[in-house]
């Protein structure tokens, strides 16, 4: 491949790797939370608050770190509002899911006020020792911040605690059968409490991450819909950690298609390009859905559905 062809590709994958990695950890937080059987469509919402306080906090005190502890925290404090109606109460959780959303949506708007057209440094990039500087792969694999580095930790984290952990065996159950769990004495309640806060967690760091890294500043409902393209890569990974991050950044390719199109000579209305994503993960859900002998084998059969010890 001559030089010219990777002066071009190599900043396009570079564009894609930063687009999909928000979509990993949205997307890796809710498979864990949906094997433990609960549904939260409030990612966007956990996310855009994830983002407007990790912004903030880095604003305020210099400290990256920080905000994105932050928004990790402001995504676990979303989290366990839903967790509390959903798994106390025994509140619909798709209904108490979209208010989340809704909920995200208005307290971001109200507290990135006065961060509107504040500019961030963003998070530096860790260049790996002698790894960095090999002729392309150097710069595609090993010059990107701690988060893009994380977000593969991650994936790779969750696949072995679901697959070679009991406690991660305990999860799957509880997402098949609470009741059967229960009657084993495992604490069912519990356990979806702590896998919908590690939603929560993994949701607001995708939204410090966009806010402090993707585009390093604070826009409002700057995540456009990433939280539901989010909750279709659930789906589109049949609930398996390593399609989801296939998926992800087949994913992330399509949604910067936008950006690049002119640089192919494609005259099409931006709004068309814009459209593609949400485009893309209608048409994936439909192709999936007709796999339904896959599906039934890799979803959790409890998802969705309210489970009291007492019942």
């Amino acid at each position: 491949m001559n030089s010219e062809a990777l002066t071009f590709i190599v900043p396009v994958l570079l564009t894609i790797i930063a687009a999909a990695t928000p979509l990993v950890y949205a997307a890796i937080g809710e498979l864990l939370v949906e094997k433990s059987g609960v549904l939260n469509l409030g990612v966007e919402g956990m996310m855009l608050l994830g983002a407007v306080s990790s912004f903030a906090v880095a604003h305020v005190s210099g400290s990256a770190l920080l905000g994105v502890f932050t928004g990790m925290f402001a995504g676990m404090a979303m989290a366990l509002i839903f967790a509390f109606l959903t798994l106390h109460l025994r509140s619909s959780q798709v209904a108490t899911g979209l208010a989340l959303t809704i909920f995200g949506i208005g307290v971001s708007a109200l507290m990135g006020q006065s961060l509107i057209g504040i500019a961030y440094a963003g998070l530096p990039d860790i260049m790996i020792p002698v790894l960095s500087n090999i002729p392309v792969l150097g710069k595609l694999l090993f010059q990107h911040n701690v988060l893009v580095y994380g977000s593969f930790v991650l994936v790779f984290a969750v696949w072995w605690f679901l697959q070679h952990t009991r406690a991660g065996l305990v999860l799957r159950a509880v997402g098949d059968s609470p009741e059967a769990a229960h009657a084993l004495g495992y604490p069912v309640i519990r356990v979806r409490y702590l896998a919908t806060l590690f939603g929560g967690a993994c949701a607001g760091v995708s939204g410090a991450y966009l806010s402090m890294a993707y585009a390093p500043m604070w826009v409002e409902n700057m995540t456009a819909g990433r939280g539901w393209i989010a909750l279709a890569l659930v789906v589109f990974a049949t609930w398996q950690p390593g399609r989801l991050l296939f998926g992800a950044y087949l994913f992330g390719g399509i949604t910067i298609l936008q950006l690049h199109a002119q640089a192919f000579g494609i005259n099409v209305p931006s709004q068309l390009m814009s459209m593609l994503p949400y485009v893309a993960t209608i048409v994936v859900l439909v192709l999936i859905s007709r796999d339904r002998g896959r599906i039934r084998r890799n979803a959790p059969a409890s998802i969705g559905q309210a489970f009291h010890p007492t019942k």
